[in-house]
């Protein structure tokens, strides 16, 4: 397979197509998880009046959801997504050394 990844034949553009397929599949779902999680923070606050002054300590509710739980979880989400993507590619790499 290795051979019709470097000779750009057909198949290997099939196993290429397939494994960036999976890429964007991947990409994507990250993408829609993430994008309804951080849009239900301002639908809970405009849900919840009371929420968006609504004191933690020093600091109204909202800055601290904002900063102490949206970034947090978008880095986690990142590295999800590069481990994710560094598996797709090496399933894909151990299908073309095993051909």
């Amino acid at each position: 397979m290795a051979e019709e990844l470097s000779d750009q034949t057909t198949l290997g553009t099939i196993y290429l197509h397939g494994l960036m397929r999976a890429q964007l599949r991947l990409a994507l779902s990250i993408l829609i998880v993430g994008t309804l999680t951080i849009g239900i923070v301002p639908l809970a606050f405009a849900l919840i009046p009371a929420a968006r002054t609504l004191p933690v300590g020093p600091l109204p509710l909202p800055w601290l959801v904002l900063g102490l739980a949206v970034y947090p979880a978008a880095v986690l989400a990142a590295r999800f997504y590069v481990r994710a993507a560094e598996r797709l590619e090496s399933a894909f790499v151990d299908v073309v050394n095993r051909s």
